[in-house]
């Protein structure tokens, strides 16, 4: 059974600088597509960041600029290295990994860490 673990939330300030990891483990083969994104408190859950298995990235508008997403393909990890943190930036981020078998696709979820920026 796949499993997908988050790691790296924490509370910062505005300005400030977190790196969220999100490790896979169960699977024995590649996932086509790894995905971050976020809920915040009353709001749909968002796409913040996705990368593809080739590393062809994705961005919501809301963070290009001050967010990279990045992968270890060899440990099932993947990475979001988000600087100049901003209040609005606060939610639970969740990691997604995606399995693409034609016509399906298979999507795991992690549990999230909570991402809180103070102003």
């Amino acid at each position: 059974q796949v499993h997908l673990v988050e790691s790296g939330g924490g509370l910062v300030q505005a300005g400030e600088s977190l790196r969220l990891s999100c490790v896979a483990s169960g699977n024995d083969f590649s996932f086509n597509v790894m995905s971050w994104y976020r809920q915040a408190p009353g709001q749909q859950r968002e796409l913040v960041a996705s990368i593809t298995s080739g590393g062809t990235t994705n961005y919501s508008d809301s963070v290009k600029g001050r967010f990279t997403i990045s992968r270890d393909s060899a440990k099932n990890t993947v990475f979001l290295q988000m600087n100049n943190l901003k209040p609005e930036d606060t939610a639970v981020y969740y990691c997604k990994a995606r399995r693409s078998i034609y016509p399906r696709a298979l999507d795991y979820w992690g549990q999230g860490t909570q991402v809180t920026v103070s102003s």
